[in-house]
């Protein structure tokens, strides 16, 4: 741009240009314009055409707001999904994509439009390939980053491998090795705890869904949060196992809430980030299962379940009513199931894609007697236990405020057997089934777990895949 401008007026040097330059900045104003910025301001005042200028083919780094046909070669970090919307000045229908592209100085998003959107899938784009991007023009995005705008007459093509554009291995870093924040990052670790799929509503109003695990180094010393936010299960594993070594390529590192952690760094991605998992995942496979407790409806049509399986590990399951209804089911019964998804000890049944049925008893796995215990034995633990005993208190209410700043109820009241006696607390939803119990009640608790209550002693929380039974 430099070189057209004195072409064009001879009469001027480059030095003068830069104080015209710094000039321009100083009238506008601090932040507002880059040097290439105040160059077209510069080029306006003095009648010069950038139109006849040799057509941009630069590095990611030289892209500017309001260049056109421009140019450049970059190494795919994320393809986002096509998503649709209605145009406001003409209320049609329109399509756009996503790409993010990086090379050796920076990393910019390419957005495909309308007939573009399918250029990925047609060319069989991967993460890694390394692309061009011929004739595009720049606009600033919603942060005022250039952006890549592919138009009618633009055109995306493959590039043999290019040793000067990093790889997406010599990008990865290690849970270990993160010191500050970062944008477009590769992370690896390893899940070290359940990664579980919650629901929430995104910022254009729609229902989506968050995964949410935890990634630790190879030696467990160091532990940060991870979100997948706008998550396409489709996209994941079936099997999502704890101690799986994962990579998540185009992720940002942001500083995180004491509030809800430790504080340390927290990991967030989104639709476009790709998870990469070494070694191939396991197929779902037939789960025989013993049932331990049959537990509330979620209201979205199923209903939870903990089961273990012949190890004795917990399983969580969540259960479609048109597989089989919660009433056909009760603790000590044996099940075969085909999952449509394991999320480490949480499994979905599906209505699309699962099946489960029950099964004779197998003397190979834990019987329900292995989780009963007496409340003198009850000590902190996840694991789940099976008690009976009978209701001492009345029960009592209280709001609780979360971190979250949302008000939630709390039920509790005193349980005893011949060993001792207990707290009993729900939460939540599980307020209400503590609430309707009465003094003298005698109750059969299936899968309740163990916590540190008052004055750090045990109590006993329900579930929502716990049951109480009452006994005659």
């Amino acid at each position: 741009m430099l070189e057209t401008l004195l072409q064009q007026k001879p009469e001027l040097n480059p030095e003068q240009v830069r104080d015209m330059i710094d000039e321009k900045k100083r009238k506008v104003g601090a932040g507002y314009l880059t040097d290439q910025g105040a160059l077209f301001l510069v080029a306006a005042d003095l009648g010069v055409s950038f139109e006849n200028a040799q057509k941009m083919q630069a590095g990611l780094k030289d892209l500017y707001i309001g260049a056109k046909e421009v140019t450049v070669a970059g190494r795919i970090m994320n393809i986002y999904p096509v998503h649709k919307f209605t145009r406001k000045e003409s209320n049609e229908q329109s399509t756009t994509r996503t790409l993010v592209i990086y090379d050796k100085d920076a990393r910019v998003k390419v957005k495909l439009w309308d007939k573009h959107v399918a250029i990925p899938d047609e060319m069989g784009l991967q993460v890694g390939d390394i692309i061009k991007i011929v004739k595009g023009y720049v606009r600033a995005g919603l942060d005022g980053k250039p952006i890549i705008n592919l138009g009618s007459y633009s055109a995306v093509e493959t590039v043999r491998d290019d040793s000067g554009i990093p790889t997406i291995d010599s990008l990865t870093i290690s849970i270990g090795d993160i010191t500050g924040t970062l944008d477009s990052a590769v992370v690896a670790g390893v899940v070290n705890a359940n990664p579980r799929v919650t629901e929430f509503v995104n910022p254009r109003g729609e229902a989506s869904k968050s995964l949410q695990l935890q990634i630790s180094n190879e030696d467990n010393t160091r532990s940060l949060r991870a979100v997948i936010w706008n998550v396409d299960e489709s996209r994941m594993p079936k099997v999502f196992k704890t101690g799986a070594k994962v990579r998540l390529i185009g992720v940002k590192v942001k500083q995180g809430n004491p509030q809800y952690g430790n504080g340390d760094f927290e990991i967030h991605g989104d639709e476009g980030t790709i998870m990469q998992f070494s070694g191939s995942q396991d197929d779902v496979e037939v789960m025989p299962l013993r049932v331990i407790s049959v537990g509330e409806e979620t209201g979205r049509g199923s209903f939870m379940c903990l089961a273990v399986d012949r190890a004795g590990r917990p399983l969580t399951l969540t259960i479609d009513n048109t597989l089989v209804s919660s009433a056909q089911l009760e603790p000590g019964k044996m099940i075969e199931c085909v999952p449509s998804r394991v999320l480490g000890s949480s499994v979905v049944l599906s209505k699309d894609d699962s099946y489960i049925r029950l099964t004779d008893d197998d003397s190979t796995f834990p019987k329900l007697s292995k989780f009963e215990a007496k409340i003198k034995d009850v000590q902190v633990s996840q694991d789940p236990y099976v008690i009976e005993a009978i209701v001492l208190q009345p029960p009592e209410t209280a709001d609780v405020n979360t971190k979250s700043g949302e008000t939630i109820p709390v039920t509790s009241t005193l349980i005893g057997d011949d060993t001792g006696e207990i707290r009993l607390v729900g939460w939540r939803n599980q307020s209400a089934a503590v609430n309707k119990l009465g003094v003298g009640d005698r109750l059969r608790l299936a899968a309740v777990t163990a916590g540190a209550g008052r004055e750090g002693k045990a109590e006993l929380t329900l579930r929502s895949y716990s049951s109480i039974i009452r006994l005659g």
